[in-house]
């Protein structure tokens, strides 16, 4: 690795010891229906967010209260103990994985294709800027 490679490496790992995060591999719901709801706790304080996923009714919404809870525990067990009322969802991305391809019988002896979508799904949790 060279030294520039070395130098950017460390400050990126320096950087993450602060940054808070989770992520969901393989989620069975097609990217478009998570990024609806990704995108209503992006920038939210933690309290309003698990609050809000809560009272939501979509079905993505309970998956991503699960990940909020598991970046907030992730947060506990770095920061051993720190405040959580500071807490802010950074970042959340929802990245497309992978499609099962099924088919589907049409009329008259023909096939339809059918992607079943999935998602991966990262979220960092950070301290408010003051």
């Amino acid at each position: 690795m060279g030294k520039r490679k070395k130098l950017m490496a460390d400050a990126m790992k320096e950087a993450r010891k602060t940054q808070y995060f989770a992520s969901l591999n393989n989620v069975p719901t097609s990217p478009r229906k998570m990024r609806l709801v990704a995108d209503m706790v992006r920038g939210m304080d933690v309290d309003k967010a698990l609050y809000a996923l809560k009272l939501h009714p979509k079905e993505a919404s309970g998956r991503l209260e699960k990940l909020l809870l598991s970046a907030l525990s992730n947060f506990k067990e770095k920061s051993q103990g720190g405040d959580e009322s500071t807490l802010i969802v950074k970042e959340i991305s929802v990245d497309s994985g992978r499609s099962l391809k099924r088919l589907q019988t049409a009329p008259q002896g023909r096939a339809h294709r059918i992607k079943k979508r999935s998602n991966h799904v990262t979220l960092v949790l950070d301290n408010k800027k003051a």
